[in-house]
């Protein structure tokens, strides 16, 4: 399986595993793992071709352990990606086993198609970048406000590892990082990446505390027209649960689905991995 053969949502995911992930191209699939954030689930996977047969199970668990899990024992998850639309599989060993399947919406979002937000938010709202070499741990605080029912502890530390990898791609101009400030106090942030023309949206994330005041909507839209003038770029794409809420506000925005992609993963409560965030890593 090669790189040039990805789907439009994970071709932007290899933009960050361009920084800091170890990334091998085999013939039954491709194969990525990131030696300093071994508990990320998305950044220690194995990307395939199409949908597993349900009969596979043994198979592609002693494939990940060749891959990734003897070489990397803190990986104690098991994650593949499938580079293709859902096919309506039940996979019933695979659930069977824990496995969980995540569908994914990708959107795209062009010059010209940007909306504004339907309803201004409520509050009073300062939209900045971060400095990201002085600003890491506030935006760590923030993003963990949610850990997504992993350990607490472990979770703050895979998202400050994730913000390292950030800051050094900021240090290249290639991401940037952004929040929204309502009454004074950090409501909610996300990344932008790019390569070249092309940008990606990253984690997407509002403190509990402050969601349904517009805030995830004045974001993304002052992210979107950030990219578009400050990077010149000709496209933004954004990967979503199509079932969550989320993606209403994305559409509202001039967002509109361009296909959809699936993965699968099984993991255990003590690890301090993460799902594969609805807006990307």
């Amino acid at each position: 399986m090669r790189l040039a053969d990805l789907r439009p949502g994970w071709r932007t995911d290899f933009i960050l595993h361009r920084h800091g992930a170890l990334v091998a191209e085999r013939d039954d699939c491709i194969a990525v793992y990131t030696p300093d954030n071994p508990t990320f689930y998305w950044g220690n996977f194995l990307l395939l071709p199409a949908a597993p047969l349900d009969a596979d199970l043994m198979h592609w668990q002693q494939r990940f352990h060749d891959e990734i899990g003897r070489w990397q024992p803190e990986s104690r998850h098991l994650a593949f990606g499938v580079n293709g639309a859902p096919d309506g599989q039940a996979l019933p060993a695979w659930q069977a086993h824990g496995f969980d399947l995540f569908e994914t919406a990708v959107l795209r979002l062009a010059p010209g198609q940007l909306q504004a937000p339907l309803m201004p938010p409520r509050g009073d709202v300062l939209f900045r970048p971060f400095d990201l070499a002085l600003e890491a741990e506030a935006i760590v605080a923030l993003q963990s406000a949610d850990s997504h029912g992993f350990e607490a502890a472990g979770y703050v530390t895979y998202r400050r590892r994730q913000m390292a990898r950030y800051a050094q791609m900021a240090m290249s101009d290639e991401a940037a990082w952004f929040g929204v400030w309502c009454d004074g106090v950090l409501a909610a942030d996300c990344g932008l990446m790019r390569d070249g023309a092309l940008g990606r949206f990253q984690h997407v994330a509002t403190h509990p505390a402050w969601r349904r005041r517009g805030l995830c909507s004045a974001l993304i839209h002052a992210v979107s027209r950030w990219g578009l003038t400050n990077w010149k770029l000709q496209e933004l794409l954004m990967c979503a649960d199509p079932h969550d809420v989320a993606i209403g506000i994305y559409e509202s925005l001039g967002f509109h689905r361009i296909g959809r992609e699936w993965c699968l993963q099984c993991y255990a409560p003590q690890d301090e991995g993460a799902r594969r965030p609805a807006a990307g890593a």
